[in-house]
């Protein structure tokens, strides 16, 4: 599937890959540690009914990384002038991980942003807490870390997953996602390398993760920030998609979103996967989205 470019009035240039298909589009935001490569089984797979787009976010994959982020509303706005830029009438969005939060502020922020919202093992409507690790070498629940300073300086997560980065080293990369994404399948040895190498183009790290800690567009404090109540301005259906063997969003995380989204959101555990249900159940991940697609308005 070709990757194309598109450049942005404000400065960024996105990377993004197209599938050909019918006049409904849906359009994919991919989660931390990939870009829209990890999309292709779904792209692959999913109906022809739909034209597909999906998006590398700023400092992920191809696209640049000028501007430094600060919180999901800067990957939101890269959204809306992606869309802008295409002529893009997304039919739906579907968010993957980091993406399902970005999704949550691009719905909450813009006007009509589609009519669908898929999530995918998403961050919570309370963003995604990051904590100090432990002199055993596993988070420390107590401490929950504040500043972009502190996560940067954070050994256990921000810099082992760094280093791995800048010295390029797979097999680190590899033996964690086998421990936290991938719990029934791995993909195989020449689609992971891919994947791998795809990793390795993430420019952002620390600036993500405090992203997400800090994100908060629900109507309680999340233990940093108060929430914003911007979660009321969603009025779409929404599809809850959760593994139940996912250690990476725990369930709390999640229904933490559909009780925020209360009527508006419909839950699906997708049983026997994990992180990536992409890997772990293709199948059913596309059953279950094409079914919540296909649902008319009077069926939600």
């Amino acid at each position: 599937m070709e990757l194309k470019r598109v450049k942005l009035p404000n400065g960024e240039t996105l990377g993004y890959r197209e599938r050909n298909g019918g006049e409904k589009a849906v359009l994919f935001i991919h989660g931390n540690m990939t870009s829209s490569k990890h999309w292709d089984l779904v792209l692959e797979s999913l109906d022809d009914r739909y034209t597909l787009y999906a998006v590398d976010l700023r400092g992920f994959g191809i696209s640049s990384y000028q501007k430094p982020i600060h919180e999901l509303k800067d990957f939101a706005e890269d959204v809306h002038l992606f869309v802008k830029a295409l002529n893009i009438n997304p039919y739906a969005i579907v968010g993957w991980s980091l993406g399902g939060a970005i999704a949550l502020q691009y719905c909450s922020i813009y006007k009509n942003p589609c009519e669908k919202l898929l999530l995918l093992a998403s961050g919570s409507t309370r963003g995604y807490p990051f904590f100090a690790t432990g002199p055993d070498g596993l988070p420390d629940v107590s401490k929950r870390l504040e500043t972009l300073e502190e996560v940067k300086a954070d050994v256990g997560k921000t810099q082992a997953v760094q280093g791995a980065y800048d010295r390029r080293d797979k097999d680190f990369l590899k033996n964690l996602w086998n421990l936290a994404i991938y719990r029934r399948c791995q993909p195989d040895p020449e689609k992971y390398d891919e994947y791998l190498e795809d990793m390795m183009t993430q420019r952002n790290l620390a600036e993500v993760y405090q992203a997400l800690n800090a994100f908060n567009i629900s109507s309680v404090h999340n233990g940093l920030t108060e929430g914003n109540k911007e979660v009321a301005n969603i009025s779409i259906p929404v599809l809850v998609m959760w593994g139940n063997e996912d250690l990476v969003v725990t369930e709390s995380m999640t229904k933490e979103i559909v009780e925020d989204l209360g009527d508006k959101a419909t839950y699906v555990e997708l049983p026997n996967c994990g992180h990536s249900p992409l890997i772990d159940n293709l199948d059913l991940l596309v059953t279950t989205m094409e079914d919540f697609l296909v649902k008319e308005a009077n069926e939600f």
